[in-house]
């Protein structure tokens, strides 16, 4: 085959994974606010992707950059396919809003428009207008002429919603002659016709709740409530047409690396400079096709970039709304999944530490489904063990008011050596990391501020104690995922303890490697991008394909978030031609092609999408019979294999093994939230055979943990009634 015909596009491929979140949306065996939150979730993932992805190529074309893709697309065309396809879901999107809100208010809960207010709400949402949002509105004049003679544009930000006015004057009465004041006003006033923006405040709720009428909760939309009033900000004028808008802006630009002398300073410019950066689209709700066009102009967007909606703009705000309690709880728990309340796990016997448990041997947790209060203990008994002497940790993402850096800060705070580095670079939590970071070197911790022209996504934390009989011993904890208690609750991951004392040592040398001027060392267990991690993929791959025979196949099997590296991807076709077995399952992005005769048909390609956001990286290898399974921080994309510091590292404790593997396989047997990549680059949704019950990954993973726990609890002669043999 031609190399273009090699890769799927990267960018076609992402939307492809966000029309399979809008799947669940559409799907009616789904209770209504959880389908609602899968909208939210394709509103949020499409905001961030043209900040960066579609920002990215626009400034290729900008810059007359043509090169193409590895799928064979110039800039400019994938653009043009990406617009094509961006708007056939979000149509799809808002057709599912328009079913799902009927649906709403049939069950007492009713989203509403200025349409389908009463006469009583409007009278009350005028004096709710006048008294708590009028005060804070500043209209902006949108008239004169820029530089370049195009209108000018008041700064709008980005994701923030704004309603325009269209604005004609009211007839005035004949001045007096005696009225020069008067006419002195007028003629500052200029022209006849005016448009005006306003921003919608984002300190108050966008959700107002109505006066009960009957017996349906009845809300309004904030942005409603400004444009349906908004003409009382214009006295001497008439409102002609009004529009509800949204300014997306560019969010890919990195941070001057070179500025050592304040990069935290660099970062808060990074910041401040997104919200007046390029405009890459225009969202826009309602009639006016004329104040569309003139902020169009004015941004410089071409039509494009325009995308009118049929409906509230901003979907992500339904998130909140979907789990709000505005109904009452036994008919909002109709409305929503049956809850997994986490199942705790790893709770030292009564007289033992975490540290003697750790030390028993490696424990392997699994979120959300375990609750992720063993992370937080092993780092708050870090803080307050006398034995403890240091613990260092990377941070990439964490929770506004995080137990993680609370911990550390307590830790340093009671004379713990604490080292912490944390990434700044991480794209749209810098604020937050910022704020944190800076707590934790008023509290006495060394703190990193990751690495020039690298983001450090590892996820790891060591902790060095002194025991009893005097030697020092490490404890590690080593994860797929954050370091963040939130999103513990929505992503799926898996993460380890152990105190392997070769896993530990390499880690101490990667903290050394990250932290200070040590030099780049080989480590055994643990692979480190971008110095070996890649390398040692292709290595095992290729090794698989080696081993390979037709007697005895070899095998690969692989779970990721995203899946574009070409080496990568070159080298299992490679393994595919060998007879090699291939099992992937990829969440989002993948531009392999499995199933081409020649190419690629022993490799298989499956995405499951859920309640919970699937997060962890899985990677096993047959090995002749001597299998290995890894686990990893890092996706197979060339950004996190060769611009970021990620880790590899293998699970060996035998029970820690045969669970992982278990819950890889679990993955490809899913027939109800799964779908399967297609060589045309379709997926499509897999549904169980004739006579075979449904499964779904993620349920049987909660089952599991549930049954776990209650062998554990249960008493002694109860476990020997169950395990003897029928």
């Amino acid at each position: 085959m031609k190399k273009e015909n090699r890769y799927f596009n990267r960018e076609l491929s992402w939307l492809e994974f966000n029309a399979r979140v809008l799947e669940e949306a559409l799907d009616k065996s789904i209770p209504l606010l959880e389908r609602l939150k899968f909208l939210a979730i394709v509103s949020s993932n499409f905001d961030e992707f043209f900040m960066v992805r579609v920002a990215s190529l626009k400034a290729q074309v900008r810059s007359g950059d043509a090169t193409p893709d590895p799928s064979g697309r110039s800039p400019a065309e994938q653009l043009a396919a990406i617009t094509r396809r961006a708007r056939e879901i979000a149509g799809k999107q808002y057709e599912c809003l328009s079913e799902l809100l009927p649906a709403l208010e049939r069950e007492g809960l009713a989203i509403t428009r200025p349409s389908a207010w009463t006469g009583a709400e409007r009278r009350w949402l005028e004096l709710f207008f006048a008294e708590k949002v009028m005060p804070l509105l500043t209209p902006l004049r949108f008239d004169s002429p820029d530089e370049d003679g195009r209108p000018g544009f008041p700064s709008t930000g980005s994701l923030r919603l704004h309603a325009a006015f269209l604005l004609s004057r009211e007839p005035q009465p004949a001045a007096r002659p005696e009225d020069s004041r008067g006419a002195a006003t007028a003629a500052a006033g200029g022209s006849d016709q005016g448009l005006a923006l306003v921003q919608v405040p984002p300190n108050l709720d966008r959700i107002v709740r109505l006066p009960a009428e009957g017996p349906v909760i009845r809300v309004a939309l904030l942005e409603d409530i400004v444009s349906f009033f908004g003409s009382r900000l214009f006295p001497g004028w008439k409102v002609t047409e009004s529009l509800l808008f949204r300014v997306t802006r560019d969010a890919d630009f990195a941070v001057d690396e070179d500025r050592a002398d304040d990069f935290v300073a660099a970062m808060e410019e990074v910041v401040v400079d997104r919200q007046n950066s390029y405009p890459v689209r225009l969202t826009v709700s309602g009639e006016s096709e004329a104040i569309a066009e003139r902020i169009r102009v004015a941004l410089g967007l071409e039509p494009d970039d325009v995308y009118a909606l049929s409906g509230p703009l901003d979907l992500r705000g339904l998130m909140d709304f979907a789990q709000s309690d505005y109904l009452p709880s036994e008919k909002a728990a109709r409305l929503r999944d049956l809850p997994w309340p986490p199942v705790r796990s790893l709770e030292p016997s009564e007289g033992s530490s975490i540290w003697d448990e750790i030390a028993a041997g490696d424990k392997l947790l699994h979120v959300p489904y375990e609750s992720f209060d063993p992370v937080v203990r092993f780092l708050e008994e870090a803080a307050d063990d006398p034995s403890v002497l240091a613990v260092k940790m990377t941070l990439y993402r964490t929770s506004g008011n995080s137990p993680i850096v609370r911990a550390l800060t307590r830790a340093a705070r009671n004379g713990k050596q604490v080292a912490a580095l944390v990434e700044l670079k991480a794209r749209f939590d810098e604020e937050r990391n910022i704020a944190w970071a800076s707590r934790l070197e008023q509290a006495g911790a060394i703190v990193v501020y990751g690495i020039a022209s690298l983001k450090v996504h590892a996820k790891a934390a060591l902790v060095v104690r002194r025991e009893e009989d005097g030697s020092v011993r490490r404890y590690l904890h080593l994860s797929t995922g954050n370091y963040n208690d939130r999103t513990a609750r929505l992503y799926s991951d898996l993460s380890m303890f152990t105190a392997d004392e070769d896993l530990c040592r390499e880690a101490s040398i990667f903290f050394n490697m990250i932290t200070g001027y040590s030099a780049v060392q080989e480590l055994r267990s643990l692979a480190v991008a971008p110095f070996d991690l890649k390398s040692r993929l292709i290595s095992m791959i290729g090794r698989e394909a080696q081993r390979s025979t037709p007697e005895s196949p070899g095998l690969i099997m692989a779970k990721m978030n995203a899946l574009a590296d070409v080496d990568v991807i070159d080298a299992l076709y490679q393994a595919s031609r060998a007879g090699v077995r291939v099992k992937l399952n990829v969440r989002g992005i993948c531009t392999l092609i499995p199933g081409v005769a020649g190419l690629s048909e022993n490799i298989e390609v499956v995405s499951v999408v859920g309640r919970y956001l699937e997060h962890a990286r899985i990677i096993l290898f047959g090995n002749g019979g001597a299998e290995e399974i890894f686990l990893s921080s890092a996706d197979w994309l060339p950004r996190n294999l060769e611009k970021r510091i990620e880790l590899m590292f293998p699970v060996r404790d035998e029970a820690a093994r045969r669970r992982v593997r278990d819950i890889l396989s679990a993955y490809f047997m899913d027939n109800a939230k799964a779908h399967g990549l297609q060589p045309n680059g379709r997926w499509k949704k897999l549904r169980p055979a004739e006579g075979e019950a449904p499964y779904s990954a993620q349920a049987a993973f909660y089952e599991t943990v549930k049954r776990r726990k209650a062998l554990e609890e249960a008493p002694a002669e109860d476990l020997q009634v169950r395990r003897r043999p029928s």
